[in-house]
């Protein structure tokens, strides 16, 4: 991998005070997962081959089916754990760049040697773009961009602890992360007994993050109704999580600022988020319910359109 300058380069993040106070009642479970994402492709063995040969997923087994429209799909994750599934719209036209939709999804590794495993991995592919890499404080992340478009952030946290924290808002920041000295520095050395990727260290999608056409209205949405908590905000940009995480999802402005609600297009197709409990689900459907956003629960999940019209799903563990 050569050293490149990072193309979608991100301000230092304002740690100012959110002001807006709200009780437990109002907010998501400390311990929701990011679950699924789901993807709209147009070439479904090309995107099946460059998830698993680039980045180490497995395809897994018996994933390949018919939606109830007819649409195939194939679901790919590390171990059993599901992570993205790949829904066939070959149809649909590449969303543009200034439309609202995915800025990355972002999978978490549990080592910084299984990252760079898989940086390395990402890098070598023919088909895979690497747009940058930083140290944000928090964690440490390479980019890329898949064959179709989608963004996608390869990440390992930093301890908790290491964390700094002031009035509720996490402190975080872009500094530049040399990925050559990187890979030398964590890269372990080759185990012809290493199994694979499915059998070593876990990943999971760690956050998601969005473009979206306005902060303010992406806020009262996925804050002041879902009922995530800030943790950062900039005139540009919105972080938010549940249970004192960094973020589990961000949205910008910065290539879709005034972007209005989406056509359909491949790119994102859902993102699905995972609640400990029904009930927490159904806390999340009333707080819908007050503010008479439109929604749809099957007694399994509810699925709501943001103001963008990016489908999200929030659904139960048990």
């Amino acid at each position: 991998m050569t050293d490149q300058t990072e193309t979608r380069r991100r301000p230092t993040i304002d740690v100012s005070r959110d002001e807006h106070r709200r009780t437990a009642g109002d907010l998501l479970p400390d311990d929701l997962r990011i679950d699924v994402v789901t993807l709209a492709v147009g070439d479904l063995e090309a995107m099946v081959a460059y998830y698993r040969d680039a980045l180490g997923l497995t395809e897994l087994t018996d994933s390949r089916h018919h939606a109830a429209d007819g649409v195939r799909t194939a679901v790919l994750g590390r171990g059993t754990t599901p992570l993205i599934v790949l829904e066939h719209r070959p149809g649909l036209p590449r969303a543009s760049r200034q439309s609202a939709g995915l800025f990355h999804t972002a999978i978490l590794f549990e080592t910084q040697a299984e990252l760079a495993a898989t940086v390395l991995s990402a890098a070598r592919h023919p088909h895979s773009e690497f747009v940058g890499s930083s140290d944000h404080l928090v964690s440490e992340a390479f980019y890329f961009t898949d064959p179709e478009g989608n963004g996608i952030e390869l990440y390992w946290d930093r301890p908790r602890e290491d964390w700094s924290w002031s009035d509720g808002q996490v402190a975080m920041d872009t500094i530049h992360l040399d990925p050559n000295r990187y890979l030398q520095t964590h890269l372990a050395p080759t185990d012809p007994d290493a199994g694979p990727a499915a059998e070593r260290p876990g990943a999971e999608v760690g956050h998601v993050h969005l473009q979206v056409g306005d902060i303010g209205t992406a806020k009262q949405f996925y804050v002041d109704t879902l009922g995530f908590e800030q943790t950062a905000m900039m005139p540009s940009a919105l972080f938010i999580s549940a249970g004192g995480y960094h973020h589990h999802m961000a949205m910008n402005v910065w290539n879709s600022r005034g972007a209005g609600p989406r056509a359909a297009s491949l790119g994102l197709g859902d993102v699905r988020i995972t609640l400990p409990a029904r009930t927490d689900v159904e806390a999340v459907a009333e707080r819908l319910r007050d503010r008479r956003i439109n929604f749809q629960d099957d007694g399994a999940a509810v699925r709501v359109l943001d103001p963008w019209r990016t489908p999200v799903t929030l659904t139960s563990a048990g």
